[in-house]
């Protein structure tokens, strides 16, 4: 049999970093995990391709070789995976598909041939076993939740690793939390399902000796969803660092509860963890009540985040606009939080009706829902009615994209993030930095509207804070990124224009 897996290819969000990659000659963020294990799971005696379509082009020879087409992505990724399933029907190739896009909507995809749904490691060898058998059923779904100490190693030989910024593991699946329009829980349950300390080296292993050093992207769902056991691995994973000369530096998502425990982050830190992404959502109360947010009501969230970020951790975080309890000072709120705390990669999204989820069912009880979730909340479309109003709240989206991402208000995050900051990370210099920070002075600090910012945050960085200087400069080059993200955001729709902070005229 001859698979031929394919990852389709995702839009320019925030997540992209597109304009990032020029700077450093990568093709992609993040490589697709979940078809990586997919592939270690199936037969030995399969030959076996991928093609990661954000990353090369998906030719007519790769699908004129394969028996079996295996396609698997996100909400957001579904107009490149209509056309892959459509390209690989013409050429009369069977397609299977999985992963979060198809969970919640396979029913729409009716050329698909077979779906293998929920966590692989149940629903696969199923699948495998009707195939070898000559039966194989449409559907394949479970709600058993498995073992995460039977994923294998990802087929990490499948991929050109050059071609993407960051590697990805995973630790644990599932997150203890209900927050309401989350579909995690959904996917891998709120018990959370840890991976051995033996079994996480051994995958960090492999990535070592496949030649990969940098940045690693511990993917979970919540990474402290369970702390006792976090607790019990970081340990190990500090001495395998410290033998192997600190190889690696993770990135993770976490709870901001993260904060409450100066052990863990201590831990983390010492890790080489040396950035988190947090769920933060609003800091209004009444809106963080209504969505289950509870972990984020009894606490200060600027305490928060500055404690996360005097242990060597940069904050990025997720916020979302449109709950019923927000109004029209909300978006002023957002504004001044983002900007008092210095969360540099501030995440701001509308609210989404994802399927199946406690949000999706409520609204879809009031009557209010719309349409099917795209999985982008970014681009004014909204998929159920909002309390506020439609163009009220697509205007103060807007506003809001347009205020954090002026140069004057990034540029200010970018300070007070380094009055906060502990610089603890241990990384290495290498090529790539090098020519980001040349290519940097030459596009953003010589051709760019915000060159006198670059130079005047390069400089004072060198004075008072040289350790921070890669952080510094990454940041700036992002920022070219989100530049790119909020002109997009502002074109995309039709709501009475607001005044650009960069132009001070219409956006």
């Amino acid at each position: 049999m001859r698979v031929l897996l394919v990852y389709p290819k995702y839009p320019d969000t925030f997540w992209s970093f597109k304009t990032v990659l020029k700077y450093i000659s990568k093709k992609a963020a993040f490589p697709p995990l979940g078809l990586l294990t997919v592939a270690a799971m199936l037969p030995s005696d399969w030959e076996q391709r991928l093609v990661d379509v954000n990353v090369e082009e998906l030719k007519d020879a790769d699908l004129a070789w394969a028996d079996m087409v295996c396609v698997s992505g996100m909400l957001i990724q579904q107009a490149s995976a209509i056309e892959i399933i459509d390209r690989a029907k013409a050429m009369g190739k069977i397609v299977v598909g999985g992963g979060p896009l198809f969970n919640v909507r396979w029913e729409s995809f009716s050329s698909v041939d077979h779906f293998v749904l929920n966590e692989a490691e149940v629903t696969l060898p199923l699948f495998l076993d009707d195939l070898a058998n000559g039966r194989p059923q449409r559907v394949y779904r479970s709600d058993v939740r498995p073992d995460i100490a039977l994923t294998p190693i990802p087929a990490w030989h499948l991929i050109n690793m050059k071609h993407y910024v960051t590697m990805s593991v995973q630790y644990s699946r599932g997150c203890p939390f209900n927050c309401e329009f989350c579909d995690i829980i959904i996917m891998n349950g709120r018990v959370p399902r840890m991976k051995s300390p033996t079994q996480m080296l051994a995958e960090l292993e492999s990535l070592r000796q496949a030649g990969w050093r940098g940045s690693v992207f511990v993917v979970d769902d919540n990474f402290i969803g369970n702390t006792k056991t976090v607790k019990l691995m970081l340990p190990e994973l500090i001495a395998w660092q410290k033998k192997h000369h600190y190889p690696f530096h993770f990135l993770t998502e976490a709870s901001t509860n993260l904060a409450d425990d100066e052990e863990l982050m201590r831990l983390m830190s010492a890790a080489n963890f040396y950035k988190v992404f947090l769920g933060i959502e609003t800091p209004e109360v009444d809106s963080l009540k209504e969505c289950g947010k509870y972990q984020n009501v009894s606490r200060n969230l600027a305490s928060s985040v500055k404690t996360i970020q005097r242990h060597g951790m940069q904050v990025m975080a997720g916020f979302i606009v449109g709950f019923d309890h927000d109004s029209e000072s909300t978006f002023e709120t957002q504004i001044r939080f983002i900007q008092q705390v210095g969360i540099v990669t501030a995440m701001v999204g509308m609210l989404n009706a994802v399927p199946h989820t406690k949000l999706w069912e409520r609204l879809h009880s009031e009557d209010r829902l719309l349409a099917d979730s795209t999985g982008e909340n970014t681009d004014g479309s909204l998929n159920f009615i909002p309390k506020m109003g439609k163009e009220q709240l697509i205007s103060g989206y807007q506003y809001i994209i347009s205020q954090i991402y002026s140069t004057r208000n990034y540029y200010e995050r970018i300070c007070v993030f380094l009055e906060n900051y502990t610089h603890t990370a241990r990384t290495h210099l290498t090529p790539t930095d090098i020519m980001a920070l040349v290519k940097s002075m030459v596009r953003i600090g010589i051709f760019s509207p915000r060159n006198v910012a670059y130079w005047r945050m390069l400089i004072k960085t060198l004075l008072t804070n040289t350790r921070a200087l890669p952080v510094v400069v990454e940041m700036m080059i992002s920022g070219e990124h989100f530049l790119r993200v909020k002109k997009r955001i502002l074109a995309a729709t039709n709501t009475p224009p607001l005044r650009d902070p960069e132009t001070q005229t219409p956006a």
